[in-house]
């Protein structure tokens, strides 16, 4: 049996917008990995981004993981959105409702916009 891995990648952009691109499975062998990488370096970036392209598998531990960074995010000020999401992710998060309380965005760009006043 193979242990599951998940490569990260990470910056903060121009604007204190701290993005993260994932590739490969979310489960409980990479929780953690998945945590760290939703933690922003200090207090500079408030903001989270996930780009969650390349994910090919997302179980129950990653819902938890995108639940307590969401939280967080918010109780900084903050906020935690989801760009790329692949469909079975995606079909996943509406599932359990996360679909509702954490914003998704069908490219990196759109979920980067500064969001438009209504």
């Amino acid at each position: 049996m193979s242990q599951a891995l998940l490569s990260v990648a990470r910056h903060t952009t121009a604007d204190g917008v701290h993005v993260v691109a994932l590739a490969g499975d979310i489960d409980h062998t990479t929780a953690g990995t998945f945590r760290q990488a939703l933690t922003p370096p200090g207090e500079s970036a408030p903001h989270t981004v996930a780009d969650l392209q390349d994910v090919t598998f997302m179980d129950s531990s990653g819902i938890n993981v995108l639940v307590a960074a969401n939280n967080t995010a918010r109780s900084h000020g903050g906020s935690l959105r989801l760009a790329h999401t692949p469909t079975p992710v995606l079909d996943l998060l509406r599932i359990v409702g996360l679909d509702d309380l954490i914003p998704l965005y069908p490219t990196l760009e759109d979920a980067l916009a500064p969001p438009t006043a209504a």
